[in-house]
């Protein structure tokens, strides 16, 4: 009965909603009304507003969405008779239905998010076994180390946990090469691995042939392996002490559970973060998607496989002959197909690996058009909207997953809009000043207010725009490449642990800059309209603004590819654990604060210590979290400095035994809580106007700086707009 009436009351609301939307007014009475949503989407959002006080405000935006939407449809586009202005009009205005889909399908996903889960106990006496698998390719045995490592650490029985390191850079195939070098490369590669396995007491295992790339790989792995349950861990992500005790549990609660899937948190900042200098501060990319649009699908039973921090039951892969393997991103084809047959899957909202992202734009950019050409090719072979065995609910999440990636077409259609009418005249848009500012203005307002109710703590203004624009001029090409030829694109591993050793230009930087100057010389061809066609300035100064715009997302696109360098090797990570620095017979009491993979910066209670100095050689001692026969790190001192505090120093690791590398990783990577502290360091609402006015101030500052650096100058500026203060 309740069910009943809450249906019948969204049915009257729905019907409401839309009567009001083509219900004809005038635009002053549109523009009165739009405002007064602004206006009260504002003051929800001042008081926070959460449950049904939040919807309402996401409907009453909807309203307006609608009602732009009626008029662009029925009143704004050319006679089609006008071939030259048509086409381009009738391509923007799908670019902007694309656009409001996608809000509405993000509303659908994420409107009510689930909240963080609690762990469920596990049953000791009746343990699953787990296999531990790592695929890797073309890693170096160092940050293998690490992660094995990492993963013999975690927290479940020794008799009960397997751990796999499943090298596809050693392959028959790759040893028998008759190109001698690599041949010589792969063979010892194996060697190397093999022996670093023997050390840490994991398995190693390579095949035949590199066949189906990481889908392959890990098939291999459950041929050869017999565990309930398959945690997969790329090379670079190093799981927590308790990631099997956070996750294992769910699996004997929950019935037909085929995933576990928890976020990707990363230790260094990526391109756009290092270039423009937000990583401190502002929430990763990443983190809007983990943080909200995973616990929205969560709701849904539609959170999916990141092929990476998640644990899978080997009874649901068997039941697919393993991990699918017709596109390039097999962890998302793989949970579809799971679904579809009545599959569940749960998402734990707790970073409990830390891994690295691509550190040069490059790598970035090939990362991405992986990412999009597979869920392309997702599209073209199961095409989840109509894929037999989903519910309606999961067929409209992996439509907002899987559509999300048609972003470049729509981005590039407001990118050259504008230009079509201040360079060619082009009448792409039937509107007069007045109703732009009466429907698309408060559009856009409306827009924007709903966005930030949807991920405000995660993603700032205008962030969002900035990243599209910048994966725009690669990822067309490529989109455009695997719809063409869907089976073209191969899976090539992201590359990791690049060192910039000096300030540069990205060697796909240029088409950045060519549009760049293409944009400035919008904003002159604005300028000479007005001049030359007072009677249109109207018209002329709204198309110059939506250009303005695009130039001033160009100008902090030139920061991001203007490449800072970075000379350190590893990252470091804040851990706070109390340690003593042993050197000869003198004991000190101290601080890790932070820690890589190649050193650690310790501070001591000491204000002098005799014969510490650069160059010297001390052992440091702490209580690992996990069970190790050693407690000891052999370390040189690199860096030294003396304050009212104490001593600081900087150390570099000396790692000599496998159990040193087991150290490292329970010093850096065993503590979960670290990496959960550090993300709610930046989840802050810094609002649309604040927003706003920051990412303003950032455009300027990158703008010049990419300058800078194009014309050589690469000493440009050092620091970056603070960001506003939250209250």
């Amino acid at each position: 009965m309740q069910k009943g009436l809450i249906l019948a009351f969204w049915a009257v609301a729905a019907a409401l909603i839309f009567l009001l939307v083509a219900l004809p007014i005038s635009l002053q009475t549109h523009l009165i009304a739009g405002l007064v949503v602004v206006a009260s989407m504002i003051v929800l959002k001042f008081f926070r507003a959460q449950g049904v006080w939040r919807l309402i405000a996401l409907a009453l935006g909807t309203a307006i969405v609608l009602r732009y939407v009626f008029w662009r449809t029925t009143s704004t586009l050319p006679p089609i008779t006008e071939f030259t202005n048509y086409i381009p009009a009738f391509l923007l205005y799908m670019a902007e239905m694309y656009s409001v889909m996608m809000l509405f399908l993000s509303l659908f996903v994420v409107s009510s998010p689930l909240g963080s889960r609690t762990a469920p106990p596990l049953d000791r006496d009746n343990l699953p076994t787990v296999d531990v698998f790592v695929p890797s390719y073309n890693e170096s045995a160092h940050l293998l180390a690490t992660t094995l490592s990492a993963a013999k650490g975690m927290a479940y029985p020794p008799d009960k946990l397997t751990v796999w390191l499943l090298d596809d850079g050693g392959t028959d195939e790759k040893c028998e090469s008759p190109n001698p070098a690599l041949a010589r490369e792969a063979r010892e590669r194996r060697a190397e691995l093999q022996a670093l396995c023997a050390s840490l007491g994991v398995n190693y295992l390579t095949r035949a042939r590199n066949e189906h790339a990481k889908a392959g790989n890990l098939n291999n792995g459950l041929e050869n392996s017999t565990g309930d349950l398959v945690a997969v861990f790329d090379a670079d992500h190093a799981p927590a002490r308790s990631f099997l005790e956070e996750t294992v549990g769910y699996f004997s609660t929950e019935k037909d559970l085929f995933l576990v899937q928890t976020p990707h948190f990363f230790i260094n900042p990526d391109p756009l973060e290092r270039n423009l200098g937000t990583f401190q501060t502002m929430p990763s990319e990443n983190e809007m998607f983990y943080g909200v649009i995973q616990r929205g699908l969560d709701k849904w039973n539609a959170s999916f496989f990141c092929g990476s921090a998640a644990i899978l039951k080997r009874e649901a892969l068997q039941e697919t002959d393993g991990f699918s393997g017709l596109s390039i991103t097999e962890d998302c084809e793989t949970a579809l197909e799971l679904h579809s047959r009545g599959w569940r899957s749960i998402y734990v909202d707790k970073p409990l690996i830390a891994g690295l992202q691509p550190e040069s734009f490059a790598s970035f950019i090939g990362q991405r058009s992986r990412w999009a050409q597979g869920m392309v090719q997702i599209l073209r072979y199961r095409f989840p909207p109509l894929k037999r065995g989903l519910r309606i609910s999961q067929r409209l999440c992996y439509m907002s997953s899987s559509f999300f990636w048609l972003f470049p077409f729509t981005r590039f259609c407001f990118l050259v809009s504008p230009l079509c009418y201040l360079f060619f005249s082009l009448e792409i848009f039937m509107a007069s000043g007045g109703e732009f500012l009466a429907y698309t203005s408060t559009y856009m307002m409306v827009n924007f207010m709903m966005q930030n109710y949807l991920y405000g703590r995660y993603r700032w203004p205008w962030i969002s725009d900035l990243y599209e624009y910048i994966q725009t001029f690669y990822l067309l090409p490529a989109l455009l490449s695997v719809i063409a030829n869907p089976r073209k694109p191969t899976f090539k591993v992201t590359a990791k642990t690049e060192v910039m050793n000096q300030n540069r230009v990205s060697e796909l930087g240029a088409p950045y800059f060519i549009v760049f100057g293409i944009l400035l010389l919008g904003v002159v061809a604005t300028v000479v309209r007005i001049w030359a066609e007072p009677y249109k300035a109207d018209v002329t100064l709204v198309t110059g603004a939506w250009n303005f715009l695009n130039l001033i997302i160009a100008g902090c696109a030139l920061g991001v590819v203007s490449e800072r360098a970075t000379r350190r090797q590893s990252h470091r990570v804040v851990v706070d654990r109390p340690c003593q620095f042993v050197m000869g017979d003198k004991i000190v009491e101290g601080i890790v604060r932070d820690v890589s993979v190649g050193g650690a910066s310790l501070r001591l209670s000491q204000s002098a210590l005799p014969g510490l100095k650069r160059g010297a050689f001390g052992t440091l001692e702490f209580t690992p979290l996990s069970d190790l026969p050693i407690n000891q790190l052999p370390m040189e001192v690199r860096k030294m400095t003396i304050d009212e505090k104490g001593i600081l120093i900087g150390c570099r690791f000396l790692t000599e035994t496998p159990e040193h590398h087991r150290l490292i990783a329970d010093l850096a990577f065993a503590n979960a809580d670290q990496w959960s502290h550090f993300q709610k360091r930046r989840h802050q609402d810094i609002g649309i106007l604040r927003g706003t006015l920051w990412f303003l101030t950032v455009s300027i500052y990158q703008t010049g700086r990419g300058l800078a650096y194009l014309s050589g100058l690469q000493r440009f500026g050092a620091s970056i707009p603070p960001v506003p203060a939250v209250k």
